[in-house]
């Protein structure tokens, strides 16, 4: 296992029936990033995003902080129709790894908790 970016594990069925609010592609679950098929670069790079995000909280701090989000930008946008894709798209750890998917050398430079500065309440 690859503890620093993760284990991939390709075709799995886990997106498709965690997709509940959105259409998920790929999901992290220490120390797995779970792809819905063969993945690109792109996708990995996003999911390993999360991996150090993960491992700096202590893999439960960063499920907590992240439903504690997800949950605080639902309410915000409760009167919106598209609520669940702008509160997704509004927690840090989520627009970190947005921002920054296209970029290959981010994790190699990343400051730790660098997901800090994403934070918009």
């Amino acid at each position: 296992m690859d503890f620093k970016y993760g284990t991939i594990i390709k075709n799995s069925s886990i997106p498709e029936r965690l997709s509940f609010f959105i259409n998920i592609k790929g999901i992290t679950l220490w120390p797995y990033i779970i792809l819905d098929d063969e993945g690109d670069s792109l996708i990995i790079n996003h999911e390993r995003i999360h991996i150090a995000q993960q491992r700096e909280l202590f893999v439960i701090m960063f499920y907590v902080l992240y439903v504690t989000f997800w949950i605080y930008y639902l309410f915000k946008f409760r009167k919106r129709k598209d609520r669940s894709l702008l509160a997704y798209r509004s927690i840090p750890f989520e627009r970190e790894a947005y921002i920054n998917t296209s970029d290959y050398s981010y994790l190699l430079k990343r400051s730790p908790y660098s997901w800090i500065k994403y934070v918009k309440l």
